[in-house]
Formats: C-alpha cells, sequence, structure tokens
C-alpha cells in the first residue's frame, strides 16, 4: 500500500493574495447566514414567549397555593442555596409567587415579580427587579423600594428630606447594612450597582428556575422522605439489637 501524498501545492504571493479574498467573502457569507439566523430564532422565541404566558400564569396560580413552594424551591437548588442563611429562610418562606416577565423585545431585559404574603418585615405585597440592557449592550438594574415595617430599618422619617447630604449617606449606609442582615437574597435585591452577584442570581432564576420550579421543589421532598425513611430503619435496627441482647 502505497503512502498517502503529502507533498503540498504551494501557492504563490498573488494566488495566495486571491485566496485570502475569496477566504474572506466565504466568511462574510457564513456571518451572515448566522445574523439571519439568530434574528429568526429571536422571532421564534418571541413568539412562542407570548404562547407560553397562559401556560405561566396557570401554574403560578396552582403554586401560590402551595404552602412553603418557593423557599424549598430555592433552598434546593445547587446555585442559590450556597448564598441562602437563616435570614433568607425567615423571609422566603413568606414567598408565593415568582414571575418572569420579558420585554417586548427580549434581547432589550426582562423584570421578576416577586409576591409575598403579609408579613413582619416589609409593607409591599409585590417587589419587582428590572435588567434592562442598553444600546451599547451594558446591563442596567432597577428594584422596588422596600418599605420597611420598622421605619429605623427602612432609615427613613417624616423629616429626612430635611437632612443635610452627611445625614443622607448615613441613612443610605444604614440601609444598606440593613438588608445585609437580612440574608443575601434582599442584599441582591435591593443592589443596583451589580456588586452583589446581579446577574448570577436573576439569570439563574430566569433561565433555570423559573423555566421547571417543580423540579427542585419534589427533589426537596425527596430528600426529606429518604431522610425519613432513613430514620424508621435505625430504629428497626435498635429493635433488632435490644431483642438480640435480652436474647
Amino acid at each position: 500500500m502505497s503512502a498517502p501524498n503529502t507533498k503540498q501545492i504551494k501557492l504563490d504571493e498573488a494566488e495566495m493574495q486571491k485566496a485570502f479574498e475569496v477566504i474572506g467573502d466565504v466568511q462574510n457569507e457564513i456571518d451572515r447566514l448566522n445574523e439571519q439566523a439568530s434574528e429568526e430564532i429571536l422571532q421564534v422565541e418571541q413568539k412562542y414567549n407570548k404562547l407560553r404566558q397562559p401556560n405561566y400564569k396557570k401554574r403560578s396560580d396552582l403554586i401560590s397555593k402551595i404552602p412553603s413552594f418557593w423557599i424549598s424551591v430555592f433552598l434546593n437548588h445547587p446555585q442559590l442555596s450556597s448564598y441562602l442563611d437563616q435570614n433568607d429562610e425567615n423571609i422566603l418562606q413568606y414567598l408565593k409567587r415568582v414571575d418572569v416577565e420579558e420585554h417586548d423585545d427580549i434581547k432589550s431585559g426582562y423584570r421578576i415579580k416577586f409576591t409575598f404574603d403579609t408579613n413582619p418585615y416589609f409593607e409591599n405585597d409585590v417587589i419587582v427587579k428590572e435588567f434592562s440592557v442598553t444600546e451599547s449592550s451594558e446591563t442596567t438594574c432597577k428594584s422596588t423600594t422596600l418599605r420597611w415595617k420598622n421605619e429605623a430599618k427602612n432609615g427613613q422619617s417624616a423629616s429626612s428630606s430635611k437632612r443635610s447630604d452627611g445625614e443622607s449617606r448615613k441613612r443610605a449606609h444604614d440601609t444598606e447594612n440593613n438588608n445585609n442582615e437580612h440574608g443575601a437574597f434582599m442584599t441582591w435585591f435591593t443592589d443596583t450597582t451589580g456588586e452583589a452577584g446581579n446577574d448570577e442570581f436573576g439569570e439563574v432564576i430566569k433561565d433555570d428556575i423559573f423555566v421547571n420550579p417543580l423540579q427542585y421543589y419534589l427533589a426537596a421532598t425527596t430528600n426529606d422522605e429518604e431522610e425519613g425513611s432513613g430514620g424508621e430503619n435505625d430504629e428497626e435496627d435498635d429493635l433488632e439489637e435490644k431483642d438480640d441482647e435480652q436474647e
């Protein structure tokens, strides 16, 4: 069997220049098709995003009737659970709805709406965090101002508008500290500077948790059942050991 011909045909300078021009033209066509595909995919995604809305609403209505659904989902999520502590649990146990609403042009951003039962922490029933993408592709965000039930924790008073700039800065600092005291979730929610994992928290909720929250709730339920059955097995083993000792 003869060896493969590895001899390469070398192009002269003019031929190489022509080859590069053709390669450039081909690459431009590939890029054009990729851009066209992205636009068509976006149109399809926008179409089906609208079609999914009635199902999302129906699902949210049903979930809101299940006690502790969302806190179970958050605590059982492999990423978010690592950030949450007891302060988060105290607040999130009152969370009854999570809704994600994408902008009409889904490339331009989305908002996450959290609905809470009456709770001892803040007066808001609904709080919203919104992410927007500017024409320069920068991401900005804004969030609902929380009305803490304890005015001291909100850093506000009836005479707040008359305070000096120094006092205002101190009040803002105190408010930030109080948000930190309420856990990672509230720190993320109130932060609009991008310093508290805005993208990660928001994208996990939008692209993973909201897509199928049931999988994380059922996983939490399964874990509880396994722990319970494990305890029953331990009790049976203890009884068997006692019977052996008596014999």
